[in-house]
């Protein structure tokens, strides 16, 4: 064989294991991919079937007629205890649980890491690590603690949770802030201050404005965090306080000695849609966010 043909041998060769290779990774793609929305997709079906259907087909089974009736009983009937009004008035809860602690603890982090990068003081580096510490604790050594707290402050409610998700999500925030504005050149602060900007000044015409990516990333994780929360929400709240995390809990079981499965599985849905949506909105942001700040730490 030539040296010609050898070498063309050699190139088809490599392009034929390059194409398998393709095909190899595209199938394990997307068997990851029907293995991780195959429970969503079992989920979203028995939203949507009757429960005399469920009952005679099974779970894992195709509808044979599509009814709404699951949903209507989820958002507007099921009961929590003694409540029947649905989960919407809990999914009401967690909404104004999330929006203020999310809004006020992404502000709080961007503040105290934008202090622990431009406006070093004697003692920040041990305050940034304890404030770090906390995230490695476990939500668990807080409880005590935290329901002595909210007692002394009489706020075992939803306001109770709002303080406790800033408390808590400041070192994460802290975290998320400081290690993306170490990026921005310290002369550019430092001229700022030079020109006789103070503090605040500098932190809303400079630091703030390139600040974008990672407000995106703290608020997709600081809001599908608070709003997955379950510990604090079933511990801390009671009755009509609960966040739709602790009411799907009470939502879900047999009622009578039989389980309906469409509205749990709906109850189950509502409880999730937000950070879903969430993510499929925003998911792309978040990921340029996060490598936005990796270049130094």
């Amino acid at each position: 064989m030539s040296d010609s043909s050898a070498a063309t041998a050699a190139v088809s060769d490599g392009t034929l294991g390059e194409v398998m290779g393709r095909l190899v990774l595209y199938a394990l793609l997307v068997l990851l991919g029907v293995y991780f929305i195959l429970p969503l997709a079992i989920v979203v079906i028995t939203s949507l079937r009757e429960q005399g259907e469920i009952l005679r087909n099974g779970v894992l089974s195709w509808p044979e007629e599509v009814s709404a009736r699951a949903w209507r009983e989820a958002m507007f009937n099921s009961c929590v205890g003694t409540d029947c009004r649905g989960m919407a008035p809990y999914f009401w809860n967690s909404v104004k649980m999330v929006v203020p602690a999310t809004a006020t603890s992404t502000i709080l982090g961007a503040i105290t890491g934008y202090a622990l990068t431009k406006f070093k003081f004697p003692g920040s580096e041990f305050f940034f690590a304890a404030t770090i510490f906390g995230i490695f604790l476990p939500a668990q050594l807080f409880l005590l603690p935290t329901a002595q707290m909210l007692g002394w402050l009489g706020a075992t409610n939803i306001w109770g949770l709002v303080i406790i998700h800033n408390l808590y999500g400041l070192a994460f925030t802290t975290l998320f802030f400081r290690n993306y504005y170490v990026q921005i050149p310290d002369e550019i602060v430092a001229a700022a201050r030079i020109d006789g900007a103070g503090f605040f000044a500098i932190f809303r015409r400079i630091v703030l404005p390139l600040s974008p990516p990672i407000i995106v990333v703290v608020v997709i994780w600081q809001f599908t965090h608070i709003w997955n929360e379950f510990l604090y929400g079933a511990t801390f709240t009671t009755g009509t306080d609960l966040p739709i995390t602790a009411a799907l809990y009470a939502v879900t079981g047999p009622k009578g000695g039989i389980r309906d499965y469409g509205v749990e599985a709906a109850a189950v849905i509502i409880a999730a849609l937000p950070t879903l949506l969430v993510y499929v909105a925003a998911g792309k942001y978040f990921v340029r966010g996060l490598t936005a700040g990796s270049l130094k730490g």
